[in-house]
């Protein structure tokens, strides 16, 4: 008979996760000392040292790392299980969680889910965070699907699967009355500027074409939040880098206009799932539709 304890094995990973006792017992709704206890007991029974204490730190041994590994598979494909077993996949109305994250376009989003708002037998759920809680969210399968305009990376140690959905050339948008009459950068050295934050793969595209031309922009605003930056470059009167598709509405009214599109500049939009045995048949109709025609 194994000497495997699925109950403790489930305790180690739970603190093996998290990295903290203390928070996992609270989780669990036990004790630090029984928690501590029932991974000992894993650790006798199987002959080995799963975490190393390092003060007050649990520091997870080499073994510690491979069991997690397993541990992970093991309980991911259980949470798996139960949210099958739950969603009633014969059920006349389909669910799907979606993540999204919280400084993404929401013309984007609408963009995605836009062939599930007139379908009858489809009921889904946007839930907007950032990206590290998006992905915790997905791990233990309370999301079908993340999207994000930051790819993550994908190696043996996780489970992620990430597809390219579509990408947006970035471009310099601003009120038709102030749009320059020379080429950049001569014709753009008056004006101020909202950008994205620094840590944005647009702003460091924008800043990359700036140094080509040695222009330094007056930055007027720098903002992480897409929502935020359409506003600002429609109420501010000063010039905005962005994708077309933040501000579609406002190009389409006139009340902005492209003044530049920038030369092998590109958001792009990705869509996360992790491995799964059986996934929700609509989101595969979803991410095989492209959005960006």
């Amino acid at each position: 008979m194994s000497r495997l304890n699925y109950h403790h094995l489930y305790y180690f990973w739970h603190v093996a996760k998290s990295g903290n006792l203390t928070q996992s017992a609270q989780e669990l709704h036990t004790s630090q000392s029984a928690l501590s206890s029932q991974i000992k007991q894993l650790e006798h029974a199987m002959d080995v040292t799963l975490f190393e204490r390092r003060g007050r730190k649990l520091i997870l041994s080499q073994a510690g790392q491979q069991a997690l590994i397993l541990a992970q598979d093991i309980f991911s494909k259980g949470e798996e299980l139960e949210s099958l077993l739950k969603g009633d996949l014969q059920s006349a109305v389909q669910p799907l969680r979606i993540g999204v994250m919280s400084i993404m376009s929401r013309n984007f989003i609408e963009a995605f889910i836009s062939p599930l708002l007139q379908r009858q037998d489809v009921q889904f759920t946007l839930v907007s965070k950032g990206i590290t809680n998006l992905l915790h969210d997905l791990s233990n399968h309370q999301l079908d699907v993340v999207l994000s305009n930051v790819n993550v990376a994908v190696d043996a140690g996780n489970l992620w699967q990430v597809q390219l959905l579509g990408r947006q050339p970035l471009s310099i948008v601003g009120p038709p009355t102030l749009k320059p009459q020379r080429d950049f950068p001569a014709g753009y050295q008056d004006f101020r500027w909202v950008v994205p934050g620094k840590q944005s793969e647009i702003r460091a595209s924008f800043d990359a074409f700036c140094s080509h031309f040695q222009f330094e922009p007056n930055i007027h605003a720098q903002v992480d939040d897409m929502a935020m930056l359409r506003l600002l470059a429609r109420d501010s009167g000063s010039l905005a880098v962005l994708p077309k598709v933040v501000v579609k509405d406002e190009l389409a009214a006139g009340v902005l206009i492209e003044y530049l599109s920038l030369p092998k500049a590109f958001e792009h939009f990705y869509a996360i799932t992790v491995k799964r045995s059986i996934r929700p048949p609509l989101l595969d109709e979803l991410l095989s539709k492209s959005i960006f025609r």
